[in-house]
């Protein structure tokens, strides 16, 4: 749990626009990123947990909204995150 702790705070600081900020779209983007990629690893091992399938479906839709949403507001942002995570070809 320490470990998850450190590298969620990892994120933060890389993806934060100034400090104190936890809750801009580039760091839930970012989050939700790595939760969905460490789901990823666990249904590689258990490929029958399909409750952990339902949740990571709502993560990727979650995660796709607000995509959308920075795309919409502000094109650069939106550039610079799928860049940055390797998202889209």
């Amino acid at each position: 749990m320490l470990e998850n702790n450190l590298t969620k705070d990892k994120i933060i600081s890389e993806f934060q626009k100034k400090t104190k900020d936890t809750g801009s779209s580039e760091v839930q983007i970012a989050l939700l990123t790595k939760r969905i990629s460490s789901l990823t690893e666990h249904f590689k091992k258990n490929k029958k947990d399909n409750h952990s399938r339902k949740g990571m479906i709502k993560l990727i839709s979650r995660r796709r909204r607000l995509i959308l949403y920075l795309k919409k507001k502000d094109l650069k942002r939106y550039e610079e995150i799928i860049k940055k995570l390797n998202l889209r070809k």
